[in-house]
């Protein structure tokens, strides 16, 4: 399979770099995972909902940008279908075993994703609903997506 993640934003804390790394490294026995950074807008406290919404936009427009047309994608929302390991695995499974495998999942900014680009979702999902930096929920991702390969495989690492 071929995964990629597109995430709003840089990481520059250390420590999440390295254990994005690690689930990087650790996923090369299972399938092609890649990252693609693309650059947040820039934002002010107390911006007016105009201002939030023309930002949404324009992160939009460069993620949308990256997304091939027969690509699945996966949204990460808070107000996406909470969903366990287990169900994380099986539409991994599900997507391969029919022909799709090609997924890209999107994680949006400091201030979320457009509609435009929940839209596009073939399968929008949440973590819990709490609200976590974007930065450690890519790690979060990374660290999934490799459970998912690992519970497919029938190994006791999910456990």
């Amino acid at each position: 399979m071929q995964i990629e993640i597109i995430s709003v934003g840089k990481i520059k804390e250390k420590y999440l770099k390295q254990g994005i790394a690690e689930y990087l490294k650790r996923m090369q026995t299972y399938a092609n995972l890649s990252i693609i950074e693309v650059a947040d807008e820039p934002t002010a406290d107390n911006m007016s909902e105009t201002e939030i919404a023309l930002v949404l936009e324009k992160e939009a427009e460069k993620i949308l940008s990256r997304i091939d047309a027969q690509r699945k994608v996966i949204v990460l929302a808070i107000e996406g279908k909470l969903i366990s390991s287990e169900d994380l695995a099986k539409q991994l499974d599900d997507y391969a075993t029919y022909g799709s495998s090609k997924v890209t999942f999107v994680i949006g900014g400091s201030l979320g994703l457009a509609d435009s680009v929940k839209k596009r979702a073939d399968w929008l999902i949440s973590f819990g609903r709490i609200t976590l930096p974007h930065q450690l929920i890519r790690m979060v991702l990374t660290e999934q997506i490799y459970r998912a390969f690992r519970i497919n495989a029938g190994h006791a690492y999910h456990k």
